[in-house]
């Protein structure tokens, strides 16, 4: 162990040996006569308290008074922060005294108050060594039987605790493993009752103990006034000290995973478990059992003093610890603050992270000046302050906890559930993370104000039994309530919607007039809800929605003359839903545009065209809407031939193209008639035009009509019909005598082959020109000038 441990038992066990060695040789000490009774107050008029509480002023003055009493100082600090006495002994007014000068004043006091205290201490101690003083007797037989009673007292509790602890240790391992790997209930839920479980048997040990050790001192070392006194100090210590250990076990439980309130390691929860430990008892045991018996058997100054040790030796401990952990601490909030999905949590961790610290240290300080101060009723304050505070911060975890193990993981609806309605599932989880972060919220709003009416920073008692208060706090619950309430109206009607919408419910797949209307509903549906909602709750807090109406039906009045294209947008997009011109999914043309319909708004419909541009067309442009999916579509074709084929060998062709398309797996259910044959439409200038119809269900006109014409071409290919194409015919004119120029056929072909000789490769020109002209000859020697 580090000196820094040792430290406080060190001090505890000291400070102990000096009381009892102080004991018998100051035992006959006398002290001065007991102050006098006070006079007996008067008993209090009834009657004019009665007049009192029948007064309506006089009565809210008496509350007000009350509540300004409750939330102030405790009297003895008040009286030392105050003007007055920042003032005593100078030339300043008290209200001229400023926050500085009272802090330095109390600073002073408060030192001077030490060093007299050490001054004294020093002095009674000298003088028991001495020999002088009111007895100089030192008994020594008195002295060491009463330590060794003392000491068995001692022995005997905390070894009667160790062993009830061992055997309940079987039992402690039991409740934290179905902690861990229990079922049945949520895992906060089961750390909570394991916890309160194991608090209990925790308690009922420390308990047995208690009773154990005064069992041994009455019975087992015998009773004498001396050794009863110290033994019940003792024996109460142990008791309220082992009750406070074990709520810190609650939070910091080492050896048991399953019964650790707080979510760290179990190396952090030892070390802060001892730290707290030790500080608990050196604190403890001093000021409850050391500094009582050196009040009652020596001098009470050196009681004081002594506790003043304990005091200082507390805070140096705890300053040390809180140094030496700082950075450690730092990184361990940062963490959590990283794997918080809360804003506001995950700033003000990482706030925290960095002053954690600087409050700890202002915490251990601001104990040890009350403690200084007004120990008798400052330090309770102080202590119940501070178990109200973790005991709000570890609630609010809990909470935080149990809401995020309940509502915060994904829900899952059943297989049958999410066939008929497949967005439920996802809509549920999406509202899921804002309803847990607004819960959170309030938590961490609820914990602060506990916090607050811990240190009398704030009265929530008070506050919420004022008017203020209750209208608030109704007026949250009514809130929320009608929030939960739209919500699940919302809900239960969008999965209706979508229920209808849904082709396996049982109902088939839905007609495309029913999924424009029912999504123009659904439309038109969330933001009624949002509306109504939303003056709802304006009403409730106290909004007068009366002016809110009126205003924004002259606001509509006024947008309706200023945006005249806007109504008429909307009303004639109103007259063709109803009029069921088009639907979601149709392919019409609509203010010049054509393509399919894959948006309908009641002002406006968006248009996909074929080269997959995007167009939205307001309604008021829309004189006439063409809709090219109602009831069937018909493929219209024309096809030319030849003036030298046969009409009729033509027709036939067409007639045996459509019977192939019939026995076409993918287009034969397409076709709802037999194939028209319209006749000839015209004798055009290089082709006779043969017009066909051919009904088909609606969409599916222009994949009906290209396979037919693919197949129309293949039988005309096969029965030798002619399609004709333009082209070109060379005319070379005639002489008078009827005769025909020729044509200088010789040039081009003597141009198209010196073109081909020279694109082609050396050597197939050289043979070229070898073949083609039989003058050529290899040049020799004699066909070579000579230089």
């Amino acid at each position: 162990m580090t000196s820094l441990r040792l430290l406080p038992w060190l001090g505890v066990w000291m400070l102990t040996l000096l009381a009892m060695l102080a004991g018998p040789a100051m035992a006959q000490t006398t002290f001065g006569a007991e102050s006098e009774a006070p006079a007996a107050e008067e008993q209090p008029s009834y009657s004019a308290l009665a007049d009192l509480l029948e007064d309506e002023q006089a009565r809210q003055e008496l509350i007000e008074l009350l509540r300004n009493q409750a939330s102030a100082l405790p009297a003895g600090v008040a009286a030392e922060l105050s003007p007055e006495a920042a003032a005593a002994g100078g030339n300043v007014a008290p209200e001229d005294v400023s926050l500085p000068r009272q802090l330095a004043e109390l600073t002073s006091r408060v030192v001077g108050d030490v060093g007299g205290q050490i001054e004294q201490a020093v002095a009674i101690v000298g003088n028991m060594f001495t020999g002088q003083g009111a007895s100089s007797s030192f008994d020594m037989a008195a002295f060491i039987s009463a330590a060794i009673n003392l000491g068995i007292v001692i022995v005997a509790t905390f070894a009667l605790f160790m062993v009830f602890r061992r055997l309940a240790k079987s039992l402690f391992t039991k409740i934290s493993s179905w902690s861990q790997q229990g079922s049945g209930l949520t895992p906060v839920l089961r750390l909570v009752l394991c916890v309160a479980v194991a608090a209990v048997l925790d308690v009922l040990l420390v308990a047995l103990a208690y009773v154990g050790g005064n069992l041994v001192a009455t019975f087992a070392v015998g009773e004498t006034g001396e050794l009863s006194t110290r033994a019940s100090l003792f024996l109460n210590a142990f008791l309220i000290i082992e009750l406070l250990k074990a709520g810190v076990r609650m939070l910091f439980s080492s050896r048991y995973e399953g019964l650790r309130l707080l979510p760290i390691s179990a190396q952090e929860a030892s070390y802060w478990n001892r730290w707290l430990a030790r500080l608990i008892g050196m604190v403890g045991y001093g000021l409850m059992v050391v500094v009582p018996l050196v009040n009652f058997y020596i001098a009470a100054t050196l009681g004081q003093a002594v506790g003043t040790l304990i005091m200082l030796m507390a805070f140096i401990y705890a300053v040390g610890v809180v140094l030496k952990n700082r950075v450690r601490l730092r990184d361990n909030l940062n963490l959590m603050g990283s794997r918080s999905t809360l804003t506001a949590s995950r700033v003000s961790l990482q706030l925290f992270a960095r002053t954690w610290h600087l409050f700890a240290l202002i915490y251990f300080l601001m104990v040890f000046v009350l403690t200084l101060t007004r120990p008798g009723d400052a330090l309770p304050f102080v202590l119940f302050a501070t178990l109200k505070t973790l005991g709000a911060v570890v609630v609010g975890l809990l909470a935080s906890a149990f809401l995020t193990q309940t509502i915060g993981r994904r829900i899952q609806l059943s297989d049958d559930l999410r066939r008929k309605l497949p967005l439920l599932e996802v809509r549920l989880n999406s509202y899921v993370p804002n309803a847990l972060r607004i819960l959170r919220t309030v938590i961490v709003v609820a914990v602060i104000m506990m916090v607050l009416d811990a240190w009398g920073a704030f009265n929530m008692a008070a506050w919420y039994a004022s008017e203020r208060g209750a209208n608030l706090i109704g007026n949250l619950i009514s809130v929320a309530v009608i929030l939960i309430v739209a919500l699940g109206v919302w809900l239960g009607l969008a999965s209706l919607i979508e229920h209808k919408l849904n082709p396996e419910t049982g109902h088939g797949e839905p007609s495309a007039r029913a999924k424009t209307l029912l999504s123009l509903f659904r439309n038109a549906l969330a933001i009624a809800m949002v509306t109504i909602t939303g003056m709802i709750i304006l009403s409730e807090i106290g909004i007068n929605i009366g002016p809110l109406i009126a205003g924004a039906g002259v606001l509509g009045l006024a947008i309706g003359f200023g945006a005249q294209k806007l109504v008429q947008d909307v009303i004639t997009g109103v007259f063709i839903q109803v009029e069921n011109a088009m639907n979601t999914g149709d392919v019409v043309t609509v203010g010049g545009v054509t393509g399919t319909a894959e948006r309908l708004s009641i002002r406006s419909v968006g248009i996909r065209d074929l080269s997959g541009t995007y167009h939205i067309v307001p309604f008021s442009s829309v004189d006439t809407v063409s809709n090219y999916m109602r009831e069937y579509g018909n493929h219209v074709g024309e096809y030319g031939i030849g003036y030298n084929e046969s009409i009729d060998e033509a027709i036939e062709q067409l007639q045996l193209a459509f019977e192939d398309l019939k026995a076409s797996e993918e287009h034969s259910h397409k076709l709802l008639a037999d194939l028209t044959v319209a006749g000839v439409t015209a004798l055009a200038d290089s082709s006779v035009n043969i017009r066909v119809v051919i009904k088909t269900t609606p969409g599916d006109q222009w994949g009906v009509g290209r396979a037919y014409n693919r197949l129309v071409k293949l039988r005309f290919d096969s029965a030798g019909i002619e399609i004709p194409f333009p082209h070109t015919t060379l005319y070379f004119g005639e002489t008078k005598g009827g005769k025909t120029p020729p044509a200088n056929v010789r040039v081009l072909e003597a141009k198209a082959e010196r073109k081909r000789t020279e694109t082609a490769p050396i050597a197939e020109r050289s043979e070229s020109a070898l073949g083609h002209e039989p003058d050529h000859h290899k040049p020799d020697h004699d066909d070579v000038d000579e230089t």
